[in-house]
């Protein structure tokens, strides 16, 4: 008679809602060896839209659309996305930044670790800028994947060995939060807005200790989506919880705010 399997090869088990536990483990240690493996220590996390594609992407999209004789409607939409298309350059070019200051840090000691690894939510938009930018500087960069119904391949820019796929959001959400030593927002969504109003609620509660810049990256866009002054007016946050963020518009003005404040903790190791 042939054996059963061990309970840890039983598939059928472990994909059972008796086993969601050992799942959910499973995607805090697993992650936890790569990261131990390469030595990375933390990350510059950047959020923002899937949607955001390269300028010449949506200028081909404009134009296929006027030779179709598109109706207003999308000829609108296909110029907001030309509008749009700008951050996902700055993030390119911030994340290629960012990755050739940390190579520099590791290559002359400077740090203890693999420090400052652009890290993203590994798909398309914005999360494929970021880890485009930290490819196209030779260096190590992380996608934290969520499987979904759409939207959410992971993007080809990804190193392998720190490529992730996750099934639970909040396993997902811990390693954005647990690593980080700096987030970048660029527009976006109800994704990118649920991860923003999460990390200021976990700094202005003091669930998150650490000294960690924000930057809100794009201006006239944030400060359209959310009236933060308002918020303080209707007395529902302080008036230095205003002080959690700060506002940018370019990538070397990102890149400025940053490396400011993360110089001084770099030789520092990571929780």
């Amino acid at each position: 008679m042939k054996s059963a399997p061990k309970a840890y090869k039983n598939s059928e088990f472990l994909n059972s809602p008796q086993a969601r536990t050992i799942r959910i483990l499973a995607e805090y240690l697993e992650p936890e060896s790569r990261f131990e493996k390469y030595n990375i220590q933390d990350t510059v996390v950047f959020f923002g839209s899937a949607r955001i594609r390269p300028s010449e992407e949506t200028l081909r999209r404009r134009d296929a659309l006027l030779k179709q004789g598109a109706p207003p409607g999308e000829l609108r939409a296909a110029e907001a996305a030309i509008s749009m298309s700008r951050y996902y350059q700055d993030a390119v070019d911030l994340a290629r930044m960012i990755t050739a200051w940390s190579k520099d840090l590791y290559a002359r000691n400077a740090c203890h670790g693999r420090r400052f690894i652009v890290c993203s939510g590994g798909g398309p938009g914005i999360m494929e800028a970021a880890n485009r930018g930290a490819s196209e500087a030779g260096g190590y960069s992380i996608g934290l994947n969520i499987s979904l119904p759409f939207e959410q391949e992971p993007n080809p820019y990804i190193s392998r060995e720190l490529m992730f796929e996750f099934h639970y959001f909040f396993v997902r959400k811990f390693w954005f939060a647990y690593l980080a030593k700096a987030l970048i927002i660029f527009p976006g969504g109800f994704g990118t807005l649920d991860e923003l109003l999460e990390i200021l609620t976990l700094v202005q509660t003091g669930k998150m200790t650490k000294s960690i810049p924000i930057i809100l990256f794009g201006n006239s866009f944030w400060k359209q989506i959310i009236n933060f002054q308002a918020l303080v007016d209707w007395g529902v946050i302080n008036p230095q919880d205003l002080n959690l963020f700060t506002f940018c518009d370019t990538a070397q003005e990102a890149f400025d705010i940053l490396t400011g404040g993360l110089e001084p903790i770099c030789e520092a190791p990571a929780p």
